[in-house]
C-alpha cells in the first residue's frame, strides 16, 4: 500500500528544494510519502517556483541499499515457471518504477528556466510512478518477497547521469528511447503473466501501461517544444541523438498504437523500424 503523506518530512518551501529532498530520500515508504506530500502543496500552489541550487555536482539519486547493482548481462534470466521466476520478473518492474520516480524528480528539480506546465507534468508522473511501485512492490509481497529481495541494473539512472546537462537529451533519451521501449514490450510481459494464471499481475501492467502513454507524451511533447524553442527539426535532432547515445541502434518490434498515442509521427516510427534491422 502507498504510505500517507502524512510522514513526517523536513518541509522546504521551493519546487526545487522539495524535490531534491524527495529524490536523495532513499528508504521507498520515505520517498513515496516526500513525492505524495510534494504533490499535494505544488497542486495547492504552496511551493515558491524558484531554482537556485546549482545541481551539476549531483549525480546520484537515493535509493536503498538492496538491491544490490549488477551489470544487466550478470542478471538471471526471468522464467515465469516458478513463484521465484515471477517474483524475480516483478521485481525487475519495480526497480524500474522505482527509478522512473527519481528520474521524474530530477528532471523537476535539475530543469531551471521552464514552464510551470513542465515541473507539473513531470511530478505528476513522479506521483503515478509511486502508485505503479506501490502496486507492484504489493504484488511481490503476496508472493513472499519485496523490493530488494533480487539483484538489478543501474542502466536507467546511468542514463539520466549522461543527459543531465540538458533537458533537450533528457526528454529525447530517457521518454521517448527507454520508457517508449516499455510500451513495446509491456503486452508480451502481460501475455506471459496471463499464460500462469496471474491475473493480478496483468491488471496492475494495465494500469501501468495505460499510464506510461502519458509519460512517454509528456517526453514527446517538451522534446518537440525544446527543439522548437531552438529552432531545430525535431526528428533530425531525435535521430542523431539515438546516434550518439544508442549507436543507431533500436529493439523492435514497436507498439505502434501506443507510440502514436505518446506523440511519435508515422515517420519517426518507419524511422525506427528501419533501425531495427540494422
Amino acid at each position: 500500500m502507498i504510505p500517507p503523506a502524512t510522514m513526517n518530512i523536513d518541509m522546504k518551501d521551493t519546487v526545487q528544494q522539495r524535490s531534491l529532498l524527495c529524490l536523495r530520500e532513499k528508504t521507498p515508504d520515505g520517498k513515496m510519502a516526500c513525492v505524495n506530500a510534494l504533490w499535494q502543496d505544488f497542486g495547492h500552489d504552496r511551493l515558491a517556483m524558484d531554482w537556485t541550487e546549482d545541481l551539476s555536482g549531483v549525480q546520484e539519486a537515493g535509493r536503498p541499499e538492496k538491491p544490490g547493482l549488477v551489470a544487466p548481462r550478470d542478471l538471471p534470466r526471468r522464467r515465469l515457471g516458478s513463484v521465484q521466476g515471477q517474483a524475480a520478473m516483478l521485481h525487475a518492474i519495480a526497480h524500474i518504477e522505482f527509478n522512473a520516480i527519481n528520474l521524474a524528480l530530477d528532471a523537476v528539480c535539475r530543469y531551471p528556466g521552464l514552464p510551470r506546465e513542465f515541473y507539473a507534468d513531470w511530478l505528476k508522473v513522479a506521483v503515478e510512478e509511486v502508485y505503479h511501485f506501490g502496486l507492484v512492490r504489493q504484488r511481490l509481497r503476496d508472493l513472499g518477497y519485496d523490493y530488494g529481495d533480487f539483484s538489478a541494473h543501474g542502466g536507467l539512472w546511468d542514463l539520466a547521469r549522461k543527459t543531465a546537462h540538458d533537458p533537450l537529451v533528457r526528454m529525447a533519451m530517457v521518454p521517448r528511447v527507454m520508457e517508449a521501449r516499455g510500451l513495446d514490450v509491456t503486452p508480451d510481459i502481460m501475455r506471459k503473466f496471463e499464460d500462469i494464471g496471474d491475473h493480478e499481475s496483468v491488471e496492475v501492467l494495465k494500469i501501468i501501461l495505460r499510464d506510461e502513454v502519458g509519460h512517454v507524451e509528456a517526453g514527446s511533447r517538451w522534446f518537440h517544444y525544446l527543439c522548437e524553442q531552438r529552432g531545430l527539426d525535431s526528428e533530425t535532432t531525435y535521430f542523431s541523438l539515438i546516434d550518439e547515445y544508442f549507436k543507431g541502434h533500436m529493439s523492435c518490434p514497436l507498439h505502434k498504437e501506443a507510440r502514436i498515442a505518446a506523440g511519435f509521427s508515422r515517420s519517426e516510427l518507419n524511422h525506427l523500424e528501419a533501425l531495427c534491422t540494422n
